[in-house]
């Protein structure tokens, strides 16, 4: 039976000098570029085993977007397209108006998939979920019906401390919202280092 639920993985092309350009000033692009590569891989196929929802792979730039990556079979890929992040998700949540739909990034190396199956269970009962960041923003957006929220990213500082509490602002009052566990993503060297000292699954970075 084919599943009512999708996981959208949002992946920038591995490009050398194009991805975690924070993290590249601080230990190099080589560097930078290896950890973006190897986290997303994991991620993708970690998330791709769990059969209760379908894994979809989202990439930009678009002309890069079929032959950047490659993954076990059934993981399909598909562009982004063009704007900016609030008008990329928007574009990918409108492809499954019918069904809960859950986007995630690709350098947030703690994702497991019971942080996928918590928030598909907050959306039987709310209208969207969000994945909070330690720095304001979001790791995970899901929602049960897009057409309930018009406006979603409208204005959303992207890249702040802000982002979250924007996208938040534009839900009607009479949504229901919810929040499960807060992760970090590796934007430097410090989270870099801090992710490292954690001694998680991918702890050959």
């Amino acid at each position: 039976m084919k599943s009512r639920e999708s996981v959208y993985i949002f992946a920038r092309a591995p490009m050398i000098g194009a991805v975690k350009r924070r993290l590249a000033a601080d230990i190099g692009e080589m560097e930078a570029w290896r950890f973006y590569r190897e986290t997303t891989r994991i991620i993708v196929r970690r998330l791709a085993a769990d059969v209760r929802w379908r894994t979809v792979l989202a990439v930009t730039p678009a002309r890069r977007a079929r032959s950047s990556w490659r993954y076990p079979p059934g993981v399909k890929q598909i562009p982004q397209g063009t704007g900016d992040l609030g008008r990329r998700m928007t574009r990918i949540l409108c492809r499954d108006p019918f069904q809960s739909t859950v986007i995630v990034g690709s350098d947030i190396p703690n994702i497991e998939p019971a942080h996928i199956a918590h928030a598909f269970a907050a959306l039987m009962c709310h209208d969207a979920v969000f994945g909070p960041s330690p720095d304001g923003g979001y790791w995970l957006v899901g929602v049960r019906d897009i057409r309930l929220l018009p406006g979603l990213f409208c204005g959303v500082r992207w890249s702040s401390s802000s982002a979250l509490a924007d996208t938040l602002d534009n839900i009607d009052g009479r949504r229901r919202i919810a929040l499960i566990e807060a992760l970090a993503d590796v934007d430097d060297g410090e989270g870099l280092a801090r992710w490292r000292a954690q001694a998680l699954p991918l702890s050959k970075f």
